[in-house]
């Protein structure tokens, strides 16, 4: 970390560390609320920003079934943010690895990154149930959504559900380095007031993007901080912005612009370049409030044509559950659907035979088990 990156007005100190090679100091950021005043150039961005979100609130609001397309953009962020941290999955062999889950079995065993991926799907959900029940924003909640994540994955020595009581830095050699563990009560403490409080600091749709990045900089835990931060970046913008679901995330918009993401994370504490970061997060808010909006467009076309589809057939009640139920899970196999209906093993091979003709389901090369997937609800989701 280079100590002459940052200037006077850095919103924090340097603090002198030993034991990090390459760094003779951390960086300590100053108590919440920041001292920036919001810039006039930014009220444009900002409105734009609740109308893209509002609108895309609108559409979720109004659809028959939201938790038929919650599913899909859920998977797409859990994917979108494990890639940030260095893992990369197929999302077809995802699918298949959570139809039947194992334990990873060393290091190197691809089971790693596509457990890491399903658990942060299975944080969101923690998560959005804990909002529901109206459980605060607090350390208890970060410890827990840590937990959920780090369960059985690389990392799960890094005391999951504790924050850390060693020095941590990001990157090799290290670009920035996060406050001792010295520290981490008292900047904790702030948070959990900060994000306690009815009051906002600026704005509803802005805090969060404030609470982000000071998250990122103390850094609490020993491993997984980024994943974390954007678990509760998309839970506090749908709280805050009395959203009817979980509709927008983040990460897509992040790994897109990676450099830039990490590069203005670093020029607030270095620079006090509030502004800058804050647009960034809003021009990204209206691009992923219009991206996700057009998804769910055409997930809810793809539902009507899969349902003319059905008819087709004949209609059939099975069929119609196993085709809703591919929006969740986009891959199936025969056995699991004839356990699931209680119907014979022939059964439900005629009922895959039939959407395999109607060009619902795809047959996975090679796969063994035998297993089928919906390349459309795929496509959709992570093209």
């Amino acid at each position: 970390m280079d100590p002459s990156r940052f200037v006077v007005e850095s919103p924090g100190e340097l603090i002198p560390i030993h034991g990090i090679r390459g760094a003779s100091f951390a960086f300590l950021p100053d108590l919440l609320p920041p001292q920036w005043e919001w810039p006039i150039e930014l009220w444009p961005i900002l409105l734009d920003a609740h109308r893209e979100l509002a609108r895309l609130d609108g559409i979720g609001s109004h659809l028959p079934d939201p938790n038929l397309l919650l599913r899909p953009l859920q998977n797409r962020e859990s994917e979108r943010s494990s890639r940030l941290e260095g893992t990369f999955t197929n999302p077809q062999q995802q699918m298949l690895f959570e139809l039947e889950p194992y334990l990873p079995q060393s290091v190197e065993d691809p089971a790693n990154a596509y457990r890491e991926v399903a658990n942060y799907a299975r944080a969101l959900r923690v998560g959005l149930e804990m909002i529901a029940e109206e459980r605060p924003f607090s350390q208890s909640m970060m410890r827990e959504l840590h937990q959920t994540l780090l369960d059985g994955v690389r990392g799960s020595d890094s005391h999951p559900g504790t924050f850390r009581q060693v020095q941590v830095q990001i990157g090799r050699p290290p670009r920035f380095v996060p406050p001792p563990p010295f520290y981490l009560p008292e900047r904790l403490d702030n948070l959990e007031q900060i994000a306690r409080r009815e009051e906002r600091m600026v704005d509803p749709l802005v805090d969060p993007f404030l609470l982000h990045y000071y998250f990122e900089a103390i850094h609490p835990f020993e491993d997984g901080n980024g994943r974390v931060g954007r678990l509760l970046l998309a839970l506090m913008i749908t709280k805050w912005c009395g959203l009817s679901n979980q509709w927008l995330y983040m990460s897509a918009y992040f790994d897109a612009n990676r450099d830039e993401y990490l590069d203005r994370l670093l020029r607030v504490s270095t620079e006090n370049d509030w502004s800058g970061w804050i647009r960034f997060c809003l021009l990204g808010v209206v691009a992923q409030a219009v991206d996700t909006a057009r998804r769910c467009e055409r997930l809810v076309r793809l539902s009507a044509s899969y349902k003319e589809r059905v008819n087709r057939l004949g209609g059939s009640w099975r069929l119609q559950s196993i085709v809703d139920a591919l929006f969740v899970t986009p891959v199936v196999q025969i056995s699991s659907l004839a356990e699931r209906y209680e119907v014979t093993y022939p059964t439900a091979k005629a009922d895959v035979d039939r959407l395999l003709s109607v060009d619902i389901l795809l047959e996975i090369p090679d796969s063994s088990p035998k297993s089928y997937v919906a390349p459309e609800i795929l496509e959709i989701t992570y093209e």
